[in-house]
């Protein structure tokens, strides 16, 4: 019968054992293995920091190329609800979706517009006889050749 102290040194050494091949360690003695493992848990520690900050530089970076506009149109009874939301504003945009809307006939009963470093846009119409496909396709038609999407942040110092 194994005592008490033997079957600890036992498991000890066996978690060792899996420690060090966890660690990919190829040391002997329970003090180097340790040591190695505290190793690579200072490289695996580092890479975490790594890998999170090209994380948030990549989210960032896509957040600066995603500038594809979101365009709804609901219809509502008799009218319709649109509203429009680009990551970045440009001169004129707001012209040319008022524009695009004049061009389809549509009836704009209400409208708000915030056109700051974002741009949004809710309008409020009468009675619509287009295609509510018809009116997203051609506000994000106006929008493109408004060169909102070719103008991006490029232009840091």
């Amino acid at each position: 019968m194994m005592s008490r102290e033997r079957k600890k040194a036992a498991a000890l050494h066996e978690k060792l054992q899996i420690l060090r091949s966890i660690t990919h360690s190829h040391a002997l003695s329970n003090t180097s293995i340790i040591t190695d493992a505290s190793e690579y848990i200072k490289e695996l520690k580092q890479k975490v920091v790594r890998l999170n900050k090209e994380i948030a530089c990549a989210e960032a970076a896509a957040l600066r190329q995603n500038s594809i506009p979101t365009v709804t149109v609901e219809t509502l009874g008799h009218g319709f609800l649109i509203n429009v939301f680009s990551d970045k504003s440009c001169p004129g945009l707001l012209v040319s979706i008022l524009e695009a809307f004049d061009e389809l006939g549509l009836n704009v009963l209400e409208a708000t517009a915030s056109c700051d470093d974002t741009f949004r846009l809710e309008a409020v119409g009468g009675e619509n006889q287009v295609d509510e496909h018809v009116i997203k396709q051609t506000v994000l038609q106006a929008i493109s050749n408004g060169n909102c999407s070719e103008s991006s942040g490029d232009q840091e110092g």
